[in-house]
């Protein structure tokens, strides 16, 4: 996939996804290290307590993820206020597998067939940012205080799984890739983090032809 940013043409070239567990639902009923109470005494949670106290005095000692399995089962909106917007998506499980690309770090896109979709960069490697980030999704990552665009970028990987292509740019000096990353945000027409981004993305999921970059998704 050929790409131009600030009149360079940059090469990149197509990576292998492999996609090993499909369908995961209620990931977020998986996180059971904490009970509900310990959950409402941290700040993130702490504008839930007093629902929790007058209404599930009884739960205060179960675990979170399975009151909220029982909420959601129950057909109990009030699960939902847990999680982050994105963390009741399918998921599913994807990886990189070759050995040398994943050791490298620099630029990546996702594309469906040929047109861009989303332009990220990378200073460690991509197979922290792709393997452990993006391509699986932990219980703990669909709440309030979790990752929240990791979720939302794997459901819409996942809802178009057969369209999805990974292509990166190899790139070995740090200041070099965030140069990078910053020139190629001038034609993201004012959209300056990812959260705008991908809302345009889950709507039409193809951008036009428009080549965006949206912050949040990489490297700070």
């Amino acid at each position: 996939m050929h790409l131009s940013i600030n009149t360079q043409p940059l090469l990149f070239e197509p990576v292998v996804l492999r996609f090993y567990e499909a369908h995961l639902v209620n990931v977020f009923a998986q996180k059971n290290n904490r009970t509900l109470g310990e959950t409402v005494r941290h700040k993130r949670y702490a504008r839930l307590q007093a629902d929790v106290l007058q209404h599930y005095p009884a739960y205060l000692d179960m675990p979170l993820g399975l009151f909220l399995s029982q909420l959601k089962t129950g057909q109990n909106p009030f699960y939902r206020r847990f999680l982050n917007p994105y963390g009741d998506e399918i998921f599913s499980n994807f990886a990189m597998d070759d050995p040398i690309q994943l050791k490298q770090k620099g630029l990546y896109a996702f594309a469906t067939n040929t047109t861009l979709q989303y332009l990220g960069r990378c200073r460690d490697s991509f197979s922290k940012r792709i393997n452990q980030g993006y391509g699986r999704i932990h219980p703990k990552n669909c709440y309030l205080d979790g990752q929240a665009t990791n979720c939302h970028l794997n459901a819409l990987i996942t809802r178009y799984q057969s369209q999805v292509r990974l292509h990166i740019y190899p790139m070995t000096d740090d200041t070099t890739i965030v140069q990078q990353g910053l020139e190629s945000s001038s034609e993201c027409s004012g959209l300056d983090c990812w959260p705008h981004c991908v809302i345009l993305v889950e709507a039409r999921w193809w951008m036009s032809g428009e080549f965006r970059r949206c912050g949040r998704h990489g490297s700070p």
